[in-house]
């Protein structure tokens, strides 16, 4: 398992666009992953789950993945994340 914080730099935050290419990019993998925002813990792979986090520009978050490509989907996951818009 593998958790690590994440700074989300898309301008406009997780609207519903980003939140659709997020789990895309999540849901190419076999790993379980998970974001954490204070109490708060959702499937990344879950359209509705991210929605209901109203995560915005700037906001950190704990992305944590466990399984065989865990590296991989956390890389790509910050990738996405850190690319400005």
């Amino acid at each position: 398992m593998i958790k690590k914080l994440i700074t989300i730099q898309i301008a406009n935050g997780l609207e519903a666009r980003p939140v659709a290419l997020l789990v895309q990019v999540a849901s190419q993998y076999v790993s379980e992953i998970h974001v954490e925002v204070g109490d708060k813990r959702v499937n990344a792979k879950s359209i509705m789950g991210m929605m209901t986090l109203g995560l915005e520009s700037g906001e950190t978050i704990n992305v944590v993945s466990s399984g065989i490509d865990e590296e991989e989907a956390i890389a790509d996951i910050e990738k996405y994340l850190s690319a400005a818009s």
